[in-house]
């Protein structure tokens, strides 16, 4: 069996200062929410929010509340919205000193609009960090984090929002072969980004149902099924989500299931990082793949219902 690397305790980095490197997309989540059903073409009353987000940076966010030390590698231009949101991630307990600041690439925005109904429509801007490409990886080879010859060996929570090509580099970069590498796609609409990760001897992936049909090529009535056909692709552990349905994670030694817990759904933008900063968390702790597989699932039960408390 091909265990899950087990961190509690260490520090894996050079400098000892942080326990995960959140990679991928940081930037602004603008999220309108109004409190009924929503359709095409429907004008309500609702509240509009600006927070910091990004698949990376919520990953991070949770991973911090959790009691971990997360640090970034990503891409934040110089401008007034950029530093606005270094202020605010080191707020929140970020290392953000291996950041790339562009001096001409914008910061990175999504936006979204969540009815009562679910989310209805979203756009993620975030070709900034496409353009920055492996720029953002420079402290892993230059020194500061890692180099080829002595790699990070710590946990990295690595997003789709990176290019095609720039995932199927890292896939097969010595500066990642030492890590435990946990992968999610940033959207369905991006799953198919993750293909190099499915033979990659230290891959976790974290997918939704419809994802996993994605990299599969097929669609799934449940995720027990979906996480088993991933692991006969090449896949070395997966975990499938399915909304308010049963979860499955699933290695070589077979499939596990757990259900979460019937709550009010108030936000969906951030749930699924939730659940895969919740897993990691609780792994970190020494959890068995049961229970690991139940505290994430409760908190992100708890976070779509609006609950923060951890």
């Amino acid at each position: 069996m091909l265990a899950p690397v087990r961190l509690r305790g260490q520090r894996q980095d050079m400098t000892g200062n942080t326990e995960i490197l959140c990679i991928g997309s940081v930037l602004w989540d603008v999220i309108g929410r109004p409190a009924s059903v929503m359709r095409q073409g429907s004008d309500v009353p609702g509240r509009i929010t600006r927070l910091p987000g990004g698949v990376a940076m919520n990953i991070a966010m949770a991973t911090a509340r959790f009691g971990l030390r997360p640090a970034l590698l990503t891409a934040i231009g110089r401008d007034a919205e950029g530093d606005e949101l270094i202020r605010a991630c080191a707020d929140l307990g970020m290392d953000v000193s291996h950041v790339y600041r562009s001096e001409d690439l914008p910061t990175d925005r999504y936006m979204a609009v969540e009815g009562a109904n679910g989310l209805i429509a979203a756009i993620a801007d975030a070709h900034s960090l496409e353009a920055a490409g492996d720029k953002i990886l420079r402290p892993l080879v230059n020194g500061t984090l890692g180099t080829d010859v002595s790699p990070y060996q710590g946990l990295i929570a690595l997003d789709g929002n990176l290019t095609r090509q720039l995932l199927e580099n890292i896939s097969v970069s010595p500066e990642f072969g030492m890590a435990d590498l946990r992968v999610a796609p940033a959207s369905p609409g991006k799953a198919e980004r993750l293909m190099p990760f499915l033979n990659h001897h230290r891959a976790m992936l974290y997918v939704n149902l419809e994802e996993a049909g994605l990299l599969c090529q097929n669609t799934f009535s449940d995720a027990a099924i979906a996480s088993e056909t991933l692991i006969k692709r090449g896949a070395r552990r997966v975990v499938v989500t399915d909304g308010g349905r049963s979860a499955a994670e699933a290695d070589e030694t077979g499939v596990i299931t757990g259900t979460p817990p019937e709550v009010l759904v108030t936000r969906v933008t951030g749930a699924g990082d939730t659940f895969m900063a919740a897993h990691i968390a609780a792994e970190t702790r020494g959890a068995d793949r049961q229970e690991a597989l139940s505290q994430a699932l409760t908190a992100a039960a708890r976070y779509v219902s609006g609950d923060n408390a951890l």
